[in-house]
């Protein structure tokens, strides 16, 4: 690469990390199990390799400046990345990690069901799960593929579609009988629930049963799953996916609120860089899901 007169070796590193946490060159060496001359040589040999000064030196005192501090910190960070790495390939030998990133409602519903069966074929690779509700970024946020919902549009990105969502607007029905809708337009009349990631929801749902909406005013939620409890309790109508409420529709907790068809306002996605193509826990983790996913081969985005 070019730049390897920036690589210091580890060694020195870990003694200029365990210097800084520990305050001396004493304690230093205790932990990492050498002499205090051999652990000074290696501070020595990491200010002579950077080429910059990094100790402040008052007699026999010696102390970090406060530009070798903040590197001891990001180096201390990437120790433990080194570290971590190590544990993940000695807990998984024959694999690799891959790491996920989620819808809370989607992952609940419809992919943690189907969870079991990639663990039973795959115990080679170690799956991680993190929720991320905002828009992602490969490239600044560790995650090797996302489940997104919205339409296929990321640059330098592959997808493979999973699902179509259809939405429904629905209340309770104490709610529904004290506020009776027989028609599209009553809804604008009515307390609504919206989703903060999905701000023009009902906008759009309006629009497509051929009403144009006005103010659409009401309490946000950040997550369907709140929203449909909110919705149970009375709190107002809400515009909600039919696979996250057919229990609450077959129990009674919640009501269509209107009789037209359902609507798609988009579809989920499994969606992965094209530097992430060839790392086989990609592979395999898309290779299985395929078998449920609404699109069939995988496509390029």
């Amino acid at each position: 690469m070019g730049t390897t007169r920036f690589y210091p070796s580890i060694a020195s590193l870990r003694a200029l990390e365990a210097f800084e946490r520990l305050g001396s060159v004493t304690k230093a060496a205790d932990e990492l199990a050498l002499t205090q001359s051999a652990v000074s040589r290696q501070l020595q040999t990491l200010e002579n390799h950077v080429s910059v000064s990094m100790f402040v030196r008052d007699g026999k005192r010696i102390a970090l400046t406060p530009a070798a501090l903040n590197y001891a910190r990001d180096i201390r960070t990437a120790l433990m990345t080194i570290q971590n790495a190590s544990i993940r390939l000695k807990a998984n030998p024959r694999g690799g990690s891959f790491n996920l990133a989620i819808l809370p409602s989607f992952s609940v519903r419809w992919l943690a069901p189907k969870l079991p069966d990639f663990v039973a074929r795959h115990p080679e690779v170690t799956l991680n799960l993190g929720t991320n509700l905002e828009p992602f970024d490969f490239d600044t946020e560790p995650y090797h593929a996302a489940i997104h919902f919205g339409a296929p549009d990321w640059p330098d990105a592959n997808h493979m579609e999973l699902m179509t969502e259809t939405v429904i607007p629905v209340a309770a029905p104490a709610l529904l009988k004290r506020n009776p809708t027989t028609s599209v337009a009553d809804i604008m009349e009515q307390p609504l629930l919206h989703m903060n990631s999905r701000p023009n929801a009902w906008e759009a749902w309006f629009q497509m049963n051929g009403t144009v909406p006005t103010l659409l005013t009401g309490p946000l939620f950040d997550q369907f799953a709140t929203m449909t409890q909110a919705a149970v309790h009375g709190l107002g109508f809400a515009l909600l996916p039919e696979y996250i409420i057919e229990r609450e529709l077959e129990k009674g907790l919640l009501e269509k609120a209107v009789d037209v068809p359902p609507v798609s306002l988009g579809k989920y996605y499994l969606v992965w860089p094209k530097t992430m193509s060839e790392y086989q826990p990609t592979i395999t983790f898309k290779n299985w899901l395929s078998r449920y996913a609404a699109s069939g081969p995988i496509t390029s985005a």
